[in-house]
């Protein structure tokens, strides 16, 4: 994904969905950098706020379970300059 702005060639890692962490995200996108957002897959269709959800705005989405996937998460992880844990704390580490 090609973008403007200072942070122009920044890959950020967003995990989880609560708090003030996709905000922050929305932010990071907003100002060039490359959100590429990680989300639970759904076996059935998404609730239609997630779907249209202002906060997910210029991000781009891997649907990712990160117990099962756990390699694929790591090398995406491995690629990025800052990774954003929007998780109850502990719970990345239980991963």
């Amino acid at each position: 994904m090609s973008s403007t702005g200072p942070l122009a060639g920044v890959r950020v890692i967003e995990l989880g969905g609560i708090g003030p962490g996709p905000h922050a995200a929305m932010v990071l996108a907003d100002l060039g950098a490359d959100v590429v957002r990680v989300r639970r897959p759904s076996g059935g269709l998404r609730v239609a706020a997630e779907n249209i959800d202002l906060f997910h705005r210029g991000k781009r989405v891997v649907d990712l379970d990160m117990k099962s996937q756990r390699q694929a998460l790591l090398d995406l992880v491995a690629k990025a300059d800052v990774l954003l844990d929007c998780f109850r704390p502990g719970t990345c580490e239980r991963l």
